[in-house]
């Protein structure tokens, strides 16, 4: 009998010990230097509240057993935005086009930096907003912003953005075509004459990039509930034609080479002409000085020069 209940004791504290245990080990928790941790009380008697912060880089803490741990990424972060479909096949990597005020679709390639607020109150906020629900990424998978890279990019494709296509569509739709990409004239039935014109278009792509700067400081915060991404800075290296369009401006391009090396051959040929034709007034004016040219042709060993006499011997000199 004795032997009955020291099995079964041995059982209750098998069931009971294990998940303490398990709860005891796993409630210790680290951070690497380019992360933090939101961390959530999760066990059988606890609320879902937030309970802690972990700051990046940080040794091992206690978190509480069977906590929840959201890691989400502390150091700056990079977007890319390219008009290549081809590089748009990793994640942070988007392809953006919008149009300018005359309708020409155009390609932006540059990149957004930026970094997690990792105030403790703004991270509080954040994952109160942002931590306890899913996105759904490109994969079509729905996952939570603190759930790796992929979840991470989840979050910004769904929340952050549609705020920068936005602040894109605003500053390049001000513009006309040509006044960002200077050979867009060349293509634009009323602007080939327009298209030949010097445009300032660094001056206006900088102008693009300021804007789209001031829209975002102004617009993310307000947008996403709180200034929860801060250091957000863009760099737009350049705007870009649509492939077909750019094809027409090379073909443009190189019509137009070709019809200045004929005009230059042409010019060439006049001056040629009028060259030839000033030198043949100076002959019949000076007809001595025809022969002085001729014998300044001759080539080099010729010492015996008779024009017009059949019987004049040449000697080559030794």
């Amino acid at each position: 009998m004795s032997y009955r209940i020291g099995v079964i004791a041995g059982v209750i504290a098998a069931v009971v010990g294990l998940p303490t245990l398990i709860g005891l080990v796993g409630g210790l928790e680290r951070t690497a230097a380019g992360e933090v941790a939101v961390v959530r009380d999760g066990g059988p008697f606890d609320d879902n509240a937030i309970r802690q912060i972990i700051d990046p880089g940080s040794g091992l803490t206690w978190a509480g057993m069977w906590s929840s741990v959201h890691t989400y990424p502390a150091q700056q972060r990079f977007y890319t935005i390219t008009s290549d479909p081809k590089r748009a096949t990793a994640l942070g990597v988007d392809v953006v086009t919008t149009p300018s005020s005359d309708g020409v679709n155009l390609g932006i390639e540059g990149t957004l930096y930026f970094t997690l607020n990792l105030d403790h109150e703004s991270l509080r906020r954040f994952d109160d907003r942002y931590g306890t629900r899913t996105f759904r990424g490109q994969d079509d998978a729905a996952r939570h912003a603190w759930e790796g890279d992929e979840g991470w990019a989840a979050f910004f494709g769904q929340a952050v953005r549609p705020v920068i296509d936005n602040a894109m569509r605003v500053q390049v739709g001000a513009h006309r075509c040509a006044e960002l990409v200077a050979s867009c004239g060349l293509v634009q039935e009323t602007g080939a004459k327009a298209g030949l014109e010097v445009r300032d278009t660094v001056t206006n792509v900088v102008k693009v990039q300021n804007g789209v700067n001031a829209t975002l400081a102004r617009d993310l915060p307000a947008m996403l509930g709180g200034d929860f991404i801060t250091g957000v800075r863009f760099n737009l290296v350049k705007v870009t034609l649509p492939a077909e369009v750019q094809k027409a401006v090379d073909r443009s391009l190189a019509a137009a080479a070709l019809v200045s090396e004929a005009r230059a051959k042409v010019a060439q040929a006049e001056a040629e002409s009028e060259a030839n034709r000033a030198r043949q007034e100076g002959y019949d004016k000076c007809p001595a000085c025809a022969d002085i040219d001729r014998l300044k042709s001759l080539p080099r060993g010729i010492t015996v020069y008779a024009p017009g006499n059949a019987d004049a011997v040449v000697v080559p000199s030794r």
